[in-house]
């Protein structure tokens, strides 16, 4: 029988093939492991404010205090967290853990209409949120299941006179706080006042118990939510530890966190793997503001950074990037889109380490496969399969294809997802009974056990590393009473990598280009958006009527390739 893993011959040095599935029972084993280790080493820092592993431990303990005893919520439950990188995420991220709670993440700027479907979808009953998207909770709430909502100001945790004076700039004098009104809501920082004097409860968990319902679109169709396990997540972090080795040390290392927490990637990458040896996160609440970054960046001794291409590509071309001191970085990740070549070698030339790629998707918790960390140059690749983890390139009828032949990614392992919240039969079009999860990617694999993404099985659109599902896009598009057919493409973008473009036959012969972006800036979250609008009288169909995007994208490289450069 021929090796069923042949990139383990190509294995960087000691990485083992296997990890030990069963170091921890729970995230929350872990992160009480790394509190009693690091008591006083920084867990995070936003703002200049530093909370250390003690301090993170008895605040999350007095949320999960809170949670048990004040609000009543018991194992499973599921808690709705919908905040920025902020000091409030790790000490709400943790005490929901505690509690033996579900997490949702949320991302703040989803409108009414995507918040809501989430919140019904998972069956929160809980939600924390920041005051500056209160209002969109406010438009949303009456068609969920909501009963308790926790409000935080942006400067809660940052003490001193600075916090607030933080919280009334932001709503008073910068007026980034729309008005709203949630009756009963409880301010995060009573809910901590409260949590003190009660004991948190003590929840038995495990392997099987549900972390996290992170949502995504999947491989089709609209937002569902992954049901990522405490074995899920502890797997991916212990994964990540072995294939970094012995590069990080213990207390010694911190990490620039500018992709939201709650991004599977950076809630992955940065929240928990760096449990693992005591890092530091150092929070960026908003990456667009790279100015602010660069400064950021200097003021910090810092080790390791992630982020995705777009995010890379920004810092290298503020022209005070390159002058900062990378002496002490060690590793830099990139995931969530294809890294660009240009990036990555400017990348190298400028901080002297490689931008390391790595692939995975929400379903596998997220890291499936990357790059080996010694690797001098860019190549092109996603790496090599992590520890413990199985990876086959297949063919429609779900057989192995040849070696050096193309084929859909499929992955097995110990972080690939339970399956599909409350929708088994979404979950049987992508999980087999045996365990494997379809990616809808095509891949590649090269003699020395390095695959290579060489295009998408699916028409997802990956606007700087999130999932744009057209169906969604265009089912929004679709109820303006001015569009008669509407079809959502993906078109290449220099800073995002890709950007939707709709293409739109008209109800209305008044509709024009402004008016309909005006409609889907009030109905889709800002990276969901469409960049281009073009109008046609009609759209290209099957013989069964149905729209055939793949012409259209078609064209679109047709016409980006000019004149005469077309196929025959």
């Amino acid at each position: 029988m021929a090796d069923q893993r042949p990139w383990l011959a190509h294995y960087p040095p000691g990485v083992p093939a296997e990890i030990d599935v069963n170091k921890y029972a729970s995230i929350v084993a872990m992160f009480d492991e790394a509190c009693a280790r690091h008591p006083g080493r920084p867990a995070y820092t936003s703002f200049g404010t530093t909370l250390t592993y003690a301090q993170l431990d008895q605040l999350s303990t007095r949320f999960a205090a809170f949670l048990g005893n004040d609000l009543k919520l018991r194992k499973g439950d599921r808690l709705a967290i919908m905040l920025p990188n902020l000091l409030q995420y790790p000490i709400a991220l943790f005490g929901t853990l505690r509690a033996g709670l579900t997490v949702v993440n949320v991302n703040p700027l989803y409108t009414a209409r995507e918040l809501q479907h989430q919140l019904h979808d998972s069956g929160a009953k809980t939600i924390l949120v920041l005051e500056n998207f209160a209002a969109t909770l406010d438009a949303a709430i009456a068609k969920t299941e909501v009963e308790n909502v926790i409000v935080t100001a942006l400067g809660d945790q940052l003490g001193g006179l600075k916090g607030p004076l933080m919280s009334f700039a932001v709503k008073h004098v910068k007026k980034m706080v729309p008005p709203w009104k949630l009756p009963g809501h409880l301010r995060f920082r009573e809910a901590l006042t409260r949590g003190a004097h009660s004991q948190a409860p003590k929840v038995e968990l495990g392997h099987d118990d549900i972390a996290f319902l992170q949502y995504t679109g999947g491989t089709t169709g609209v937002a569902k939510g992954a049901m990522l396990t405490h074995g899920n997540m502890v797997a991916n972090a212990l994964q990540l530890a072995v294939w970094v080795g012995d590069l990080f040390k213990p207390g010694a290392e911190q990490i620039i966190t500018a992709l939201p927490l709650y991004h599977i990637f950076s809630l992955t990458v940065n929240a928990l793997f760096m449990l693992t040896f005591g890092g530091e996160n150092v929070l960026i609440t908003n990456p667009k503001d790279i100015p602010g970054f660069v400064k950021t960046l200097r003021k910090h001794r810092w080790t390791a950074i992630t982020g995705v291409n777009t995010l890379y590509n920004a810092l290298l071309n503020h022209p005070d990037f390159s002058s900062q001191d990378f002496s002490r970085v060690k590793f830099a990740l990139a995931g969530g889109t294809a890294v660009q070549r240009v990036v990555a070698e400017k990348w190298k030339q400028t901080t002297g380490i490689p931008l390391i790629e790595g692939y995975g998707l929400t379903e596998t918790s997220p890291v499936a496969t990357a790059n080996p960390l010694d690797i001098k140059d860019y190549t092109g690749s996603i790496g090599m399969p992590l520890p413990s983890t199985d990876l086959a390139l297949r063919d429609d009828a779900g057989h192995d294809v040849a070696a050096g032949e193309s084929g859909e990614v499929c992955i097995r392992g110990p972080q690939v997802m339970k399956g599909y919240w409350n929708r088994p039969d979404e979950t049987a079009k992508v999980l087999s009974a045996d365990g494997w999860v379809s990616t809808g990617d095509i891949a590649k694999m090269d003699g020395n056990g390095f695959f290579y993404i060489v295009d998408r099985k699916k028409d997802m659109i990956l606007v700087s590393g999130f999932n744009v599902y057209p169906n969604e896009v265009e089912d929004v598009v679709a109820h303006h009473p001015g569009v008669l057919e509407v079809a959502a493409v993906g078109v290449p973008d220099e800073h995002s990598g890709e950007a939707v473009k709709l293409f739109v036959v008209k109800k209305d012969p008044g509709l024009t280009e402004d008016a309909l972006k005006k409609y889907c800036h009030d109905e889709l979250t800002g990276y969901k958006r469409p960049r281009q609008i073009e109008f046609r009288t009609e759209l290209p169909k099957s013989n069964v009527g149905k729209i055939l995007r793949r012409v259209l994208r078609d064209e679109e490289k047709n016409r980006d390739r000019g004149p005469g450069t077309g196929d025959p």
